[in-house]
């Protein structure tokens, strides 16, 4: 047992809060990003996608070859290069001249991040005995909420003051501070039989992600997902995904163990972490719309209106083990996902004057169950594993997690993009037809080109709210569908209450730390 184990954390959780923090501030960004420059890049909706996906696709692709080139190398290496490729990311991605330059150096961040995440926990899991790893599981699941809640509020201060760069150049200093306390405090560590690099299976599984995603948001941005450019990409994503299974299943030193996945309890884990990451990426995407193009709300506002969901992670996650030792890992989980299944239909009810305080209602019960979900789940996937294999379990736990919010972003974002220009098509009738399809993109080029007009424009702005709140609606239920699915899942097969004995064993060691 490491003496300096806790400090450990909290530089491990430094780590962490970069990576998170990046994506939590960007949310708030969506909409400066696709104004028209000066102000922003005049990003289109499927452009703000991919510089959102960018980042996850590359991210997820790269985290088994980052987890095994962590355990062949050290886990102390891997951390400090990728935490400083992150921190060049951040600086160009901070001087980005067009949407294009922004997905391609987001893509660089994600080099780096992939390298930091499954680094992190991996040396929580070699400096902590199986006895603490939950309750130091917890703590790492309640960093992620401090991201979320310091994300959107340090992005919306941001814009409000500076350019639009500014959410990513806030980055460096931190990079900085952790470069400096991890060369101090944190140990290496490796495995002694480090498994083999799987080039082949990287290259297929980035290539058919990139393909299956670059489909959805095309058929998103053009309504139509018949159109044979869009079945052509999905298919050849499809094709080259299967491909990428049945090469893991016959290499001797696959980067995705497909064996893994025999274990029902372990399957069901890692699919709960991508259903709920699916449906509230999603959320966040068309959330941020709601309230700074419907409602109204500056990006600092819109910031604030979320910190209910990051406090109610940083209260429930370090808890949740509580009630697993209770119940079991099947009711607490299941129970979240009902829960996020609510608050999602909760969203489909949402019109451009509901009060406020619901929705901060709505954001505080999604980060409940969101905590409820991340750390039984967390601790499941990394407990299924021996000790050695951390990094392995690390980088599957948020493969798939990544690949769940890619996923969630491309389809419900491309259904809200389908809804909206659905609904708004015959409205735009007043604009001069070579602006009409640019305008259909999203409520934010709908009120672009609708400001530019002057009195003639005005006209457009009531059109769009009530177009974009169907189209939410429509997102929102597709959402509450997936959710459920994951309840059913988690509620067929992970595992129940523990046995009476080791029940009995549990209950006592509370009451002997309570005393």
């Amino acid at each position: 047992m490491h003496r300096r184990r806790w400090a450990i954390l909290g530089v491990l959780m430094l780590s962490l809060l970069i990576v998170v923090l990046d994506n939590s501030i960007l949310n708030v960004a969506i909409k400066t990003i696709s104004s028209p420059a000066p102000t922003g890049l005049g990003a289109s909706q499927g452009q703000i996608e991919w510089a959102i996906n960018a980042y996850t696709l590359v991210f997820a692709g790269l985290l088994f070859t980052a987890g095994l080139i962590g355990d062949r190398l050290g886990r102390k290496k891997v951390l400090l290069g990728g935490i400083a490729v992150f921190g060049i990311g951040s600086m160009l991605a901070a001087e980005s001249g067009s949407p294009d330059q922004l997905i391609a150096y987001r893509a660089l961040m994600a080099l780096g991040a992939a390298f930091v995440m499954p680094a992190t926990l991996a040396v929580l899991m070699n400096v902590f005995e199986r006895e603490e790893q939950p309750k130091a599981i917890g703590i790492w699941a309640g960093g992620v909420g401090l991201a979320i809640a310091i994300g959107p509020i340090t992005g919306g201060a941001l814009l409000d003051h500076f350019w639009w760069g500014s959410v990513f150049f806030v980055n460096v200093p931190i990079v900085i501070v952790a470069l400096v306390l991890m060369t101090w405090l944190v140990p290496d560590s490796r495995d002694p039989r480090p498994g083999r690099l799987d080039p082949v299976g990287v290259v297929l599984s980035v290539v058919g992600l990139v393909l299956l995603v670059y489909g959805i948001i095309k058929g998103g941005e053009l309504a139509d997902f018949t159109d044979a450019k869009v079945l052509a990409t999905i298919i050849a994503g499809l094709a080259v995904l299967t491909a990428f299974v049945l090469f893991e299943k016959r290499s001797d030193h696959p980067s995705l163990d497909v064996t893994y996945f025999k274990n029902k309890v372990f399957s069901a884990a890692m699919s709960a972490i991508a259903l709920v990451f699916f449906a509230l990426m999603g959320v966040t995407f068309f959330g941020v719309f709601y309230t700074q193009s419907v409602r109204g709300y500056s990006p600092l506002e819109s910031g604030v209106l979320m910190l209910p969901l990051a406090c109610a992670q940083l209260i429930f996650a370090p808890r949740a083990r509580l009630l697993v030792d209770r119940f079991g890992n099947k009711a607490t989980t299941t129970a979240g996902l009902v829960l996020i299944a609510a608050t999602l239909a909760a969203f489909a009810t949402f019109e451009a004057d509901t009060p406020i305080w619901i929705l901060e209602v709505v954001f505080f019960l999604m980060g409940t169950g969101m905590a409820h979900i991340m750390t039984p789940t967390s601790v499941v996937i990394m407990q299924a594993l021996p000790r050695e294999k951390a990094g392995s379990a690390s980088a599957l736990s948020n493969t798939f997690r990544q690949v769940g919010g890619a996923l969630g972003i491309a389809v419900l974002g491309s259904v809200l993009a389908t809804s909206y220009r659905n609904g708004i098509e015959g409205k735009l009738g007043v604009l001069p037809p070579a602006l009409r399809d640019k305008a259909a993109e999203s409520i934010e080029a709908t009120l672009g080109i609708a400001g530019r007009l002057g009195p003639q424009g005005k006209a457009l702005v009531t059109p769009a709210d009530d177009a974009f709140l169907h189209a939410m609606h429509v997102t929102a239920l597709c959402g509450v569908g997936v959710a459920l699915i994951g309840a059913v899942v988690t509620a067929l097969f992970l595992p129940g209450r523990p046995p009476a004995a080791q029940k009995g064993e549990q209950e006592a060691e509370l009451v002997a730390a309570a005393d």
